[in-house]
């Protein structure tokens, strides 16, 4: 019923946005004495009450050390529950094509954790001015019947070991990077495919949960709060009958929107103050700075609740990775058979998400790999989203992530380290 009553609060909402749109737009060029203050009012009236679809990635460009070159997306694999997307970069010249071909190829794991994967634009194209990038982009719950079966944890990982395979057996030269919430699933699947004879040649987690007992924030505080029942009794709903995806049971995008405001209500109403303060005094650039934020912030996904709910039990609740017990499809997850693949970790100092210590885990329980081959960034002041986006990332991440995968391009050693080897 929940599903139902916001539809019919966006119906309702929908008019009201595109009047406030219109107002703006008639008053800003209106030479009326409170003109501005009254068209910054009625633009901040739109911004609340508007729609926010998924974004586009935007990315039409990227300058490499061979000089610029255009980018295209391709899907290269789909699933109902998530399309493999090559950002293939279009060289002008053969002599191009050649040297970028011998650049890293690196399959960059999204978070399925209510953004969608264009949270990852400056990630994306941060990495494609060196490597060849493929991105997870996972699809919004709502959109996928319910003939498309179930969702759950176990089938997160078990994609990412196809998506590993499908792109090892293509070139042995793979690096993975996966972006917080996907850290232990990446971790699971780069340990399974170890048993199998497979490696990556480095594995690099950006502000992953890979131990939520260390560095406690209160995303742990609440999952170990509550039990399993309270999560799925309060969150999980089904998809209305508009929807592709009807009755299949999520947690709801506009819910996890709601949990994300609350926990920092206060800077997002000053957010919005100094929007129209911007707007008011003609700050444009600065209001469109706040635009462009906030079209992928609210720009939310449907988790289907299978998934959500594994995370939340075990992940949250039990630790089950960092206590050697999760077991994917019967086989246990044991992070100590990674011997050919080099590990990164990196955290914000003042994460609130995912809090510092937890990433770091990774390293004892990846017992196997020396030291060498393991390496540890923490960023100075950086929050959770700075580790991956924004100045801190562009200067302090960056070049850190891309140093160690040019480290890493050579087989560590072992017979079994590639595939066909």
């Amino acid at each position: 019923m929940l599903y139902e009553l916001h539809d019919l609060s966006r119906d309702v909402l929908r008019p009201w946005a595109a009047y406030a749109a219109a107002s703006a737009s008639l008053l800003r060029r209106a030479p009326l004495p409170g003109a501005p203050a009254a068209a910054a009012g009625w633009e901040l009236l739109h911004r609340l009450t508007r729609d926010y679809p998924r974004p586009a990635f935007g990315l039409e460009a990227v300058q490499t050390p061979h000089g610029e070159v255009a980018l295209a997306e391709e899907v290269v694999e789909a699933t109902p529950f998530c399309r493999l997307v090559r950002f293939r970069r279009l060289a002008p010249s053969d002599g191009l094509a050649r040297a970028l071909a011998r650049q890293p190829r690196v399959l960059l794991v999204a978070p399925l954790s209510g953004h969608h994967a264009t949270l990852l634009r400056e990630t994306v194209h941060g990495l494609a001015a060196e490597h060849e990038v493929f991105l997870t982009d996972w699809i919004c719950a709502s959109q996928i019947p319910t003939t498309a079966g179930r969702f759950g944890l176990d089938d997160y990982v078990e994609h990412l070991m196809a998506f590993l395979r499908g792109r090892l057996r293509e070139e042995p030269e793979l690096h993975v990077v996966a972006v917080c919430q996907p850290g232990p699933a990446a971790l699971a699947a780069v340990s399974l495919l170890a048993e199998e004879g497979l490696a990556p040649r480095s594995l690099s987690i950006l502000g992953g949960p890979i131990d939520g007992r260390a560095g406690k924030t209160e995303v742990n505080r609440l999952a170990e709060r509550q039990p399993l029942a309270w999560f799925e009794r309060r969150l999980v709903h089904r998809v209305a009958a508009r929807h592709p995806g009807a009755g299949r049971r999520v947690y709801p995008g506009f819910l996890q929107l709601a949990a994300f405001v609350s926990m920092n209500a206060e800077r997002h109403a000053r957010a919005h103050r100094r929007y129209w303060l911007d707007r008011l005094q003609g700050e444009h650039d600065e209001a469109r700075r706040h635009e462009a934020f906030y079209d992928e912030y609210n720009a939310v996904l449907d988790m289907d609740a299978d998934y959500y709910l594994d995370t939340v039990r075990v992940v949250f609740q039990e630790h089950a990775l960092p206590r050697g017990t999760w077991e994917v499809r019967g086989r246990r997850v044991d992070p100590s058979r990674i011997r050919h693949t080099a590990l990164l970790t990196v955290e914000g100092e003042k994460d609130d998400i995912t809090g510092p210590g937890q990433c770091h885990a990774a390293h004892a329980l990846a017992t196997g790999l020396a030291a060498p081959h393991k390496r540890q960034l923490t960023v100075a002041g950086s929050g959770h989203y700075g580790i991956f986006s924004g100045r801190r990332f562009r200067e302090e991440v960056l070049p850190v992530l891309a140093a160690h995968i040019a480290d890493h391009r050579a087989p560590l050693d072992g017979p079994r380290a590639l595939l066909g080897a």
